[in-house]
């Protein structure tokens, strides 16, 4: 691994320069751990968000770059227990360079076991560190409720999120069982860890994991929602919908999108079977109150504001960079389970997975189960049966394993997706909107070759009168 000799240059250039974020509460708000401070830059357990940052580059750097000069082997069960730390003194040492943030530890949770499901997902060393350490992290404006601070790398390939001790501990315990699982199927819309790591910093332990990113920045979500298959107080309040881009729950899906996602039968049939699957596995593990993130990217509407705005020809700065992991697109996440066997071509539709909605506009949905770190403990008991006790306790979103898992999985493959007939104009609406993505990467491919360009157009518009739109 040539020029990743850890306290080279490259990356850690950007570490001094890391802007602070934007869109936060007032200074004073604190939402859980996560606060801002009186400059107006985010903290989590006091600590500032740009030494938070430099920590998790610092950290990530070495630990990498030290773990790729120990031979591969194959993955034994103690390997899922170990920790490593290292001391980073601000003055530096023999192991670490000077650096300009508090003293602080970096720990490293299971370093060979993640070194091997980020080989399962084809993302190299030298990728790894280039994404997480090469480039400013960026913090996300609208993080949630949950009082953790997200980050995401430039290139759009990984998430970033600080997670409370017994998520940490609770996933830990997970990864044997985890490691078992991507074995058998890399394919899945659960989250995909490459990392677990704790920065100590002022007496305090921050734990974060770094995951992939279900919704690639470069791609405008119209629309984004949460859902667990429960309507109890699944609405989005009124605080979540004066925000630029809201989440929006379960309730305000049933209202704004009342007949659904439909899907051709091939991608519906794929989607169903994968959701089957992981809603098996959480189960397993006893894990619940997981959601669906789900952005839906209206064709027709984007279209619609590029000529608004002026912005024809630049279809090709909309589209996400290639992307390192394997399995990393809705698209790839659900393609294995084809019952035709065929693999889904995801260069034409960015990522994403074809769909229309009612109206018969174009979309692309972007999909992932997240919040996978919570287990059925006692206190999920007690919330439950008191909820269960003042309103419908089959429609609360703290519920057993199994039911929560029936339940969910029954509200996704019926309420939120839905088949297409099989020569009905939605079909075709499919199919021309895969065509036409098709087309539109063929001319980002070759759009200095004005003849080429001249021909794909003609053969465009063909297609749209062939299919009548």
């Amino acid at each position: 691994m040539q020029g990743l000799q850890f306290g080279g240059v490259s990356y850690f250039h950007s570490l001094h320069q890391m802007p602070s974020s934007s869109g936060q509460p007032a200074h004073g708000k604190k939402i859980g751990h996560r606060g801002v401070d009186a400059s107006g830059e985010t903290t989590y357990k006091k600590t500032t968000s740009s030494a938070l940052k430099g920590a998790i580059q610092l950290g990530i750097g070495y630990t990498v770059g030290n773990l790729s000069s120990k031979p591969e082997r194959d993955v034994l069960m103690q390997d899922f227990y170990v920790v490593e730390s290292i001391f980073f003194p601000s003055e530096g040492s023999n192991l670490t360079p000077a650096h300009h943030f508090p003293d602080f530890r970096f720990k490293t949770y299971a370093p060979v076991a993640f070194r091997y499901f980020r080989e399962l997902f084809g993302i190299r060393p030298d990728d790894y560190l280039y994404s997480l350490c090469n480039e400013p992290l960026i913090e996300l404006s609208n993080p949630g409720a949950s009082g953790s601070v997200f980050y995401v790398t430039k290139d759009d390939e990984f998430i970033i999120k600080t997670v409370m001790h017994k998520e940490a501990e609770f996933l830990q315990k997970l990864l044997p069982g985890y490691y078992m699982n991507l074995n058998q199927n890399p394919r899945t819309l659960l989250p995909k860890f490459f990392g677990l790591y704790c920065v100590q910093s002022g007496g305090k332990n921050i734990r974060m994991v770094v995951m992939n990113n279900v919704l690639p920045r470069v791609v405008r979500m119209h629309l984004k929602y949460d859902l667990k298959g429960s309507t109890y107080k699944r609405r989005a309040s009124k605080k979540e919908r004066e925000k630029a881009k809201p989440t929006f729950k379960d309730l305000d899906f049933m209202q704004d999108i009342p007949d659904g996602l439909m899907l051709d039968t091939d991608t519906y049939s794929a989607l169903v079977k994968t959701l089957q699957r992981d809603c098996l596995v959480l189960e397993s593990f006893k894990i619940m109150d997981y959601s669906l993130l789900l952005g839906v990217h209206n064709i027709d509407q984007a279209e619609k504001e590029q000529q608004m705005e002026g912005s024809q020809g630049n279809s090709d700065e909309k589209r996400p960079l290639a992307q390192k992991a394997l399995y990393s697109t809705a698209m790839e996440s659900i393609q294995g389970a084809s019952a035709c066997g065929e693999e889904i071509d995801t260069d034409d539709t960015m990522g994403g997975i074809p769909a229309v909605n009612g109206k018969g506009e174009r979309l692309l949905l972007y999909i992932g189960i997240i919040d996978i770190l919570q287990s059925y403990r006692l206190i999920k008991k007690l919330e439950h049966t008191w909820k269960a006790l003042v309103h419908d306790g089959d429609t609360v979103s703290v519920h057993r394993p199994s039911f929560y898992a029936d339940r969910f999985f029954r509200f996704m493959s019926t309420t939120v997706f839905r088949k297409t007939s099989s020569f009905g104009p939605n079909k075709l609406k499919i199919k021309c909107l895969t065509l036409k993505l098709m087309i539109l990467n063929a001319k980002n491919e070759c759009r200095h070759h004005s003849i080429l360009i001249l021909h794909l157009t003609v053969l465009e518009n063909d297609i749209m009168k062939c299919y009548n739109f």
